[in-house]
Parts: C-alpha cells; structure tokens; sequence
C-alpha cells in the first residue's frame, strides 16, 4: 500500500467493535468521574453539608438556584475548588504520561519514573528558598501559585526531561532499559538535592514545611489561581492531540518506518515533549509532587482501549481525572482527618503496579 495512503488511513468506522468499546469506556469513565464528584463534594468536616448542597450551590452560581447562606456557600465553593483542582491534576498527569510513553515508545515511562515531576518539585523548591526567610508569608503575598513557583517547575521539568531525552539515546534511536535507568538514577540525585534542601531550610519552619508539603502532594487550601493555572495548561497541552495523536500511532512500528510514511519527527516530539512538560509541571506548581498517576492510567486505559493514540490519549484527560478523585474522595471518606497526603497514597499504589509491570515485561526487556 502506498505510504501516502496509510498516513492519511481513515479512522475506525462508527460499527467497528473497537469504536463501541471505546465509546463505552468513555461513558464508564464519565460516570466514575461523576460518583467521585459526588463523594468529593459531600465529604468533610461540617455535616450539614453535602453533595446536595453543593449541586445546589453550582446552580446557584449559575444563576439556577437560590443561593446558599453565606457559611454553607463559603463550604461548598471550598469543596468544589479542591474537586476541580484534583481533576484537573489527574487529568494533566495522565495526559503527560500518555505523551511520554508514545514519544519514547515505551508504556514504562511516565513523568514520575522518568523524572519529569521530579524536576518540576526540584524547580519549584528552590522558588520556595528564593523567596527568602519569610518562606510561605512571601509567597502568599504574591498568591497561592506565585508565577515564580510556575516558571521555575517549568524550567525544573524541562531540564530533566530534556537531559533523559539526550541520555536515554543509544545508537540513535531511544534504548528503554537505558532510559529506566537514566529515569532512577536521576530520581535519586533530585531526591538527594531535595533533601539537602530540606535540611537546609530546617531553621525556618514555614519554608521547611512548604519544601515536605511539595515532596509529598497537597490538595489542601487550593484556590482559582491554581484551578486557572493547571486548567490553562491542560488546555493548552490538549491543543497537540491532532498534531501528534495519529503521527504517535505510527511512531509505534519505529522511527524509520515513520519518516518513510512523512511524519515530521522533530516537529512530532517537539510538541509532545513540551505539552507533557507543561502539564506536569503545572500540576507540580499547583499541588506538590504525585506519582505514578501517568503510569498507571494509560496502561488500564490500553487495555480497556486500545492502543490507538487518537482514542488514548482523549481518554487519558477522563481517565486521569476520575482516577485521583476517586482515590482523594475515597480516602477522605473512609479515614477523614488520618487520610495520607496524595503522593504517598499514589506511591503505595503506583510502586507495586510500575513492579508487576517490570515483572511482566522481563521476557520482552531481554531483547531491548
């Protein structure tokens, strides 16, 4: 078949198994997601407060409803920042991780393992210390997510990224057991300058707990600077899928296959690289450091899915998002104030997951 024609292929037809199944995973994800809305939003310390009222209080909102009394409105919009917030992340980290794996071809990478999120909280750290010995009063001044914060998680992220990228390769071409390893040996290093950082930092307690709070994830205290933040870079990050979701599905069969077929390497990688570095850095800046949530997503989502990119990666920003608030909701409701901070709760379960893949994958790792 001429290259042209597969390039141009048209997608899967609206009987076609695969597309039913795909459209049935969307709307399970759309109503997990909803559940975990719910839950989210009827859950915490004030009990004459539930999910009733803060469906009510989005209507009202909207113009649809009487509104609340001004201490049950004050509630309900904490809530509904904090579920929006955690989305939003989710969704972000899942998308990324979706982007890494198709750019390095590789369902093992995602931006904890390779150490994207790591060099995002490495960024955004040392904002922290630049900020001085006022530690968190400086940085509340200028706004729950400074710009400072932002930009810093950025460049920390793509640096990292950029230095995988660059070490990861082997004869020209992407080598997965050299980029796992590329990926933990600089987790360890970061984890390292981090701690250093932390001890460093012991003598001012606001800015040794705003360094723990960013190492381990927080979905506390969240506002619309940072629902605006990590919203604007998913949106932006989104904006890729038709420049790269079909060129990701050949990518698949290798390198020169892809080029023989014209995609623009360069130009494909570019753009995902840097969408995926800003929506984990994003989310770093906003909540911390969570694991694993790239990891994990896409690889259920493959095997519920499909491995087409054009379907993955729409429905990693479902998947992503029902995925962290269904777990954030679940663990609120069932241990309320001896809940974990998310990025362990993440670490507990993305850690034996990425093991069971490693464990999985040892047959076809021999001939990588």
């Amino acid at each position: 078949m001429d290259p042209k024609s597969l390039a141009h292929a048209p997608s899967l037809a609206p009987s076609d198994p695969r597309s039913q199944r795909v459209r049935w995973v969307a709307l399970g994800l759309c109503g997990l997601l909803l559940a975990a809305t719910w839950v989210s939003l009827g859950v915490g310390r004030s009990g004459d407060v539930g999910a009733r009222e803060g469906v009510r209080g989005l209507l009202a909102w909207l113009g649809l409803a009487d509104p609340l009394e001004p201490t049950q409105a004050w509630i309900v919009g904490l809530r509904w920042t904090r579920t929006l917030v955690t989305a939003l992340v989710g969704a972000s980290l899942a998308y990324a991780g979706a982007l890494l794996q198709g750019v390095f071809r590789n369902d093992l990478a995602a931006p904890s393992i390779l150490g994207t999120t790591a060099g995002a909280s490495l960024g955004a750290s040392i904002a922290i210390l630049a900020a001085g010995g006022q530690g968190l009063e400086i940085l509340n001044r200028l706004g729950p997510a400074p710009v400072l914060v932002q930009v810093c998680a950025f460049l920390g992220a793509a640096g990292v990224t950029w230095l995988v990228a660059i070490l990861g390769r082997v004869g020209g071409r992407f080598s997965i057991p050299t980029l796992l390893l590329v990926g933990i040996a600089i987790n360890a290093v970061v984890g390292g300058i981090l701690a250093a950082l932390q001890s460093f930092a012991l003598a001012d307690f606001e800015v040794a707990r705003a360094l723990f709070a960013w190492g381990f994830g927080h979905l506390d205290d969240k506002g619309t600077s940072e629902i605006a933040m990590v919203g604007a870079a998913l949106v932006v990050g989104a904006c890729v899928i038709p420049f790269v979701a079909r060129e990701l599905d050949m990518l698949e069969a290798g390198e020169e296959d892809a080029a023989a077929l014209g995609v623009n390497l360069v130009r494909v990688k570019a753009l995902a690289l840097l969408a995926a570095t800003l929506c984990a850095a994003a989310s770093v800046a906003a909540v911390g450091q969570i694991a694993f949530v790239g990891l994990v997503v896409p690889h259920i989502l493959r095997l519920l899915a499909g491995r087409s990119y054009r379907k993955l990666l729409p429905l990693c920003l479902l998947g992503g998002a029902a995925f962290l608030l269904s777990i954030d909701a679940s663990q609120r409701a069932l241990l309320g104030d001896m809940r974990l901070r998310p990025g362990v709760t993440l670490s507990l379960v993305g850690g034996p997951f990425f093991l069971f893949l490693l464990v999985k994958s040892r047959k076809r790792m021999t001939s990588w």
